[in-house]
């Protein structure tokens, strides 16, 4: 699957955490987005751990933008909180990988990389920012 929860809430919290001034707690986010505050607590770490986000710890804690919206990828959110690539199918990145041994007789394969191919650019153009002024 292409955009999953996870991908979903963090897009979700990185838009209202784009507008905050001040840093937002995970409660408040959870709260806000009617997200698991555990399962929003870790797409969050996620986040900090790859320098999207910035996390303030203490009373006032929670977390900011740690970088221009205009220069966080779509493909960088989303890898960062799938710990791999968005895939549109469940296959091989390379027909010599394919554990089914039939790659030589796939004929949807070619189809199904250039269109993983293009999705991957095109993640890779849009940013945070595009997003913001949907």
């Amino acid at each position: 699957m292409l955009i999953t929860r996870a991908s979903e809430y963090a897009i979700l919290s990185l838009i209202l955490i784009s507008s905050a001034k001040e840093p937002i707690d995970s409660d408040t986010l959870s709260r806000e987005l009617s997200i698991s505050k555990s399962f929003l607590a870790k797409i969050l770490q996620s986040l900090a751990k790859a320098e999207i986000l910035k996390s303030y710890k203490g009373v006032n804690g929670g977390f900011l933008l740690n970088q221009d919206p205009a220069k966080i990828p779509m493909l960088d959110i989303m890898t960062c909180v799938e710990g791999k690539a968005p895939a549109v199918f469940e296959c091989s990145p390379s027909q010599e990988d394919c554990p089914s041994e039939r790659a030589h007789i796939c004929s949807l394969w070619p189809f199904l990389h250039r269109l993983q191919g293009k999705i991957d650019l095109f993640l890779a153009q849009i940013t945070l920012e595009d997003v913001l002024k949907d």
